[in-house]
């Protein structure tokens, strides 16, 4: 089967994504990874992104196209992907359907993850890291336990762009350019939307049983 998983940043979309892969055997497909694929391999297109990124501006659309079908194409992957963080806006969500059309595939369900600003503000400013392990915390939902010998206060870090305002434009961006992607799958009886507010292994249970339903 073939997903795609919505959600704003801060959501949960890839702790999710990651146990879904693990179940079903699927293929994540991120176009982030993708990209940073080929700038690593230095291919003759990675060269091209390379300048793209350096120069500031975002990649095409028709670059982003042609990663994808690279993947879709692929008969490795052939129904056993699971894309996360594209399509992005409508004309990616049409351009996706005529690639799958064109490789005999389709879109089977569409998980979309619902929270709150209020919950993503405080998952994404409350978020701090052990600049000693690397583990990660919230102050808010997974503070450090009283036992925790390693992460002390001291070594605790935020990123730089964990704040408010970042969090409430990442939000808006994200609610802006989904809402017609979402309508675009509401049309075809796709979308199954899912409480991104509860504890993780719940979160993960109710996409189970409808990715379960599907897979028969």
């Amino acid at each position: 089967m073939n997903i795609v998983i919505f959600g704003p940043p801060g959501a949960g979309k890839g702790t999710q994504s990651e146990f879904i892969v693990k179940k079903f055997n699927l293929f994540k497909l991120s176009t982030g990874d993708l990209l940073r694929e080929e700038i690593n391999k230095k291919t003759p297109l990675g060269l091209k992104i390379t300048s793209i990124v350096n120069s500031g501006t975002l990649v095409s659309d028709e670059i982003i196209n042609s990663l994808i079908e690279n993947i879709v194409s692929n008969n490795d992957y052939k129904k056993k992907i699971i894309f996360d963080g594209y399509p992005r806006n409508l004309s990616q969500a049409e351009n996706l359907n005529k690639l799958l059309f064109k490789y005999n595939q389709k879109i089977d369900i569409v998980i979309r993850l619902k929270v709150s600003l209020n919950i993503i503000k405080k998952r994404i400013t409350g978020r701090v890291v052990c600049s000693k392990c690397g583990k990660i915390y919230n102050e808010f939902f997974n503070p450090v336990p009283d036992n925790e010998t390693c992460c002390e206060k001291k070594f605790l870090q935020k990123r730089d762009d964990d704040n408010i305002d970042v969090a409430i434009k990442r939000f808006e961006t994200y609610e802006k350019s989904t809402e017609p992607v979402i309508e675009y799958y509401k049309k075809m009886n796709l979308v199954k939307d899912v409480n991104g507010e509860i504890d993780i292994e719940s979160i993960y249970t109710k996409i189970n049983d409808y990715l379960s339903v599907i897979e028969g």
